[in-house]
């Protein structure tokens, strides 16, 4: 007879949240390290390029940290629900700035420029969309290539 409580039923279900756990960690760490190398491709860019396809990489690249940050924070969360999450929040921003809010915060700390920026662009809003949809897409080849798997799959479809 097979045991159905105590400490031998819950065993499996023990083993398959520390592997659940454990894919949850490895993927905040990916996705970390993928922050850290989109900051520093944008602030790069920011800094080096004077070229008129530079606010757009930013915007692409400001949009793709912003899923990055979403999916870190709720790992488990399908991808396209981080991309509805990041793209709402991103063109929230960008429509806060039609205020001037944005601007006068930047004028006394400088640096919210780079969080909240300064100027509506409604092209910005496209780059967004592009920069999520890119991040998506990303992610999910990535996933695909490391585990063979296409995690995480509750809500991903």
């Amino acid at each position: 007879m097979r045991p159905t409580s105590g400490s031998d039923a819950a065993g499996p279900a023990r083993s398959r949240g520390e592997t659940t756990g454990r894919r949850t960690g490895r993927r905040r760490i990916a996705l970390a390290l993928a922050g850290i190398v989109t900051i520093a491709l944008g602030l790069g860019i920011r800094a080096g390029v004077d070229a008129g396809w530079a606010g757009p990489a930013g915007d692409l690249l400001y949009a793709t940290l912003m899923y990055l940050a979403i999916a870190f924070v709720l790992p488990r969360t399908g991808r396209w629900q981080v991309a509805a999450v990041a793209l709402s929040v991103c063109w929230a921003i960008e429509l806060f700035q039609t205020t001037g809010i944005p601007a006068q915060l930047a004028q006394v700390f400088p640096p919210v420029r780079l969080l909240l920026g300064t100027t509506f662009v409604p092209l910005d809003l496209l780059s967004y969309a592009i920069g999520v949809g890119l991040a998506v897409v990303a992610d999910a080849v990535v996933v695909r290539a490391v585990t063979g798997a296409a995690f995480p799959r509750r809500g991903s479809a």
